[in-house]
């Protein structure tokens, strides 16, 4: 995440004027400035952690004086009642920054916990679970670290880092008279060269066609089980197999046995449920003074 500390930052903000609006009227209007306390955030359920230093980084935006003790961090096993940081300062400020801290921190954890369940899945296979461009938009950094965190890897993290020919690629192409072969030539000879080529492919057929063509990466898109399996003993390691498509828990290791390399999932970053995460705060005590 260092590495994308001004992107990650501006995310924060962004999320900070939306949620803040005009301030925190119900903070402002019965919460004394002065009063100090602290709280720790808490993990109310079993699960991968992710994003602690952007929930981290919320805190410290809202109020510098704020201190934030990281207690684990990122790919960390959390499971209910696993305290995963300490917040102390202003109480005013903490409240403030609550929510979008832990909005970041449920969503994140929920995404590392989702890849980890299907990385579990395969254990002992030599295959890697990969994420999608399918993200939350202006997300995609934070998303994508949460998968790493959660034992998966990242595919493409724009269009910028790989080429993958997909379906509507080659409609388009194919309306010009281009076959396959010619199609790859294309790439090949328009693109920088240290990136690999990828196709997108239907049919065993059509997994050949795109080996034979120089394809470096073949992605089986929505393929059955054993088409997957003709696929891969035809290819015999001429280039690197990707499924994607239809993946689930309950079928990713089957399509793992088949013998693919890599297999991507959408669902990973568009449909992880959020991890169940709380602040819980306690005020310093006051002393009144007599009447």
């Amino acid at each position: 995440m260092s590495s994308n500390k001004f992107l990650i930052e501006e995310i924060i903000d962004r999320a900070l004027v939306e949620d803040l609006g005009r301030g925190d009227v119900t903070t402002e209007a019965l919460i004394p400035g002065d009063q100090r306390g602290a709280g720790f955030i808490v993990a109310k359920e079993e699960g991968i952690l992710a994003g602690i230093e952007a929930a981290k980084q919320v805190f410290h935006r809202v109020d510098r004086e704020l201190k934030v003790e990281v207690l684990l961090t990122d790919g960390t096993r959390v499971k209910s009642g696993s305290r995963v940081a300490r917040v102390s300062g202003s109480i005013a400020s903490i409240l403030k920054a609550e929510r979008v801290a832990l909005n970041f921190l449920q969503r994140l954890s929920g995404i590392a916990s989702e890849t980890n369940h299907y990385v579990e899945a395969v254990k002992g296979l030599p295959v890697r679970i990969m994420d999608t461009r399918k993200t939350t938009p202006g997300l995609r950094s934070l998303e994508k670290h949460a998968v790493k965190a959660g034992g998966g890897e990242n595919h493409r993290i724009n269009l910028g880092d790989g080429i993958l020919i997909k379906d509507n690629h080659l409609a388009v192409l194919r309306s010009q008279g281009l076959n396959i072969k010619e199609i790859i030539a294309k790439a090949k000879q328009s693109a920088p060269q240290q990136l690999m080529v990828e196709v997108e492919v239907g049919t065993v057929s059509e997994a050949l066609e795109a080996v034979e063509a120089g394809a470096d990466i073949v992605m089986l898109d929505n393929m059955n089980i054993e088409d997957m399996r003709k696929a891969v003993k035809s290819i015999g390691g001429r280039a690197l197999i990707e499924a994607s498509g239809g993946i689930t828990l309950d079928n990713v290791r089957a399509v793992a046995e088949t013998g693919v390399d890599l297999i991507s999932i959408g669902a990973l970053t568009h449909s992880a449920r959020a991890l169940d995460i709380s602040l819980e705060l306690e005020a310093e005590t006051t002393s009144q003074k007599p009447s």
